[in-house]
């Protein structure tokens, strides 16, 4: 059972922070109980028929035997490939530590309570998390700028940050199988996109004869991290989640709330009117985050198709 380092893949600097992060680890654990996508998938290289489909596969295979997930999240835009990655791992009952150097706090209203992540969904599935939102100390770099001086700092702000999370990961209990919760016949959870006004109703999710459909109450609540356990139990004990995926990239709590439901065998689909297709060397088009895409059962494209796939 190895270490599962989650985090953005799409440029250098992140991949690099993975990879130190990865490295850390490697030196108390040995390489072979540390597992790091897009390095240990060879995903430059990897050559397949569908590779986005590949990859998906080859990082879901890992997570199904892992000890514990850390994952690398910074800023308002969480990385919805990682948040399915953690939601998976959550929902088996796998210790999660979220890292992050983030140094806002983010909250509904401008005085609101605050957590440390834009949803507090993270928050409330996190195992551990290891903050530092600090520059390290000023050092005294003989003849050096004060841009160099700059990036010392930041760099012994990711080591102290890095060298916290090694710490924590050893000192993690071992992870006692996880029980799926039982499911309500005929309940359907419905998570709607932050990124739209009010947390508006996902479109085809109204009253439906026979039908129970629960919706998120962590965003307006005044105790945001107790209805987000509330929340991630009432999605997860549901007959099947449909998700609006709406947004720059899919909202945290949907794409946790994806990689629930793909660790656990439970249908979700993801309501996506229009797409933005990404494009990378030997890989079909994705029109979401791969372990998006290919996470969920069914894209649905308008409020009709959310309609049917719900049921009568």
């Amino acid at each position: 059972m190895s270490y599962y380092v989650a985090h953005r893949l799409f440029a250098a600097h992140d991949r690099a922070l993975a990879a130190y992060l990865a490295h850390e680890l490697a030196l108390k654990l040995g390489e072979d109980q540390v597992f790091l996508p897009f390095c240990d998938t060879d995903e430059e290289d990897l050559v397949a028929d569908i590779k986005g489909r590949r990859l998906f596969e080859l990082d879901r295979d890992r997570l199904r035997h892992i000890r514990a997930l850390i994952a690398i999240i910074h800023g308002p835009s969480p990385d919805d490939g990682v948040c399915m990655e953690i939601g998976y791992a959550a929902a088996r009952g796998v210790p999660v530590i979220l890292l992050t150097t983030d140094f806002q706090d983010y909250s509904a209203t401008p005085t609101g309570p605050r957590t440390v992540f834009p949803d507090p969904l993270l928050d409330t599935l996190a195992t551990r998390i290891i903050r530092a939102p600090r520059l390290g100390t000023p050092t005294d770099l003989p003849g050096a700028s004060h841009f160099a001086d700059f990036a010392a700092r930041n760099h012994a702000q990711i080591q102290l940050a890095v060298d916290a999370c090694v710490d924590t990961a050893l000192q993690l209990p071992v992870p006692a199988d996880s029980a799926v919760p039982a499911r309500t016949a005929s309940a359907v959870y419905a998570e709607p996109s932050p990124y739209t006004s009010a947390h508006h109703e996902l479109p085809g999710t109204g009253v439906r004869p026979g039908i129970t459909v629960r919706r998120p109450t962590r965003f307006a609540a005044t105790d945001p991290e107790a209805a987000a356990r509330a929340d991630w139990a009432a999605a997860l004990s549901s007959d099947r989640i449909v998700v609006d995926a709406c947004g720059p990239e899919t909202p945290p709590g949907a794409a946790l709330l994806i990689g629930a439901s793909c660790a656990t065998a439970q249908p979700v689909a993801a309501y996506l009117p229009r797409s933005t297709y990404t494009h990378a060397s030997g890989r079909e088009p994705n029109h979401r985050n791969l372990m998006i895409q290919y996470g969920v059962g069914h894209t649905l494209r308008s409020a009709e198709e959310v309609t049917a796939w719900i049921g009568p």
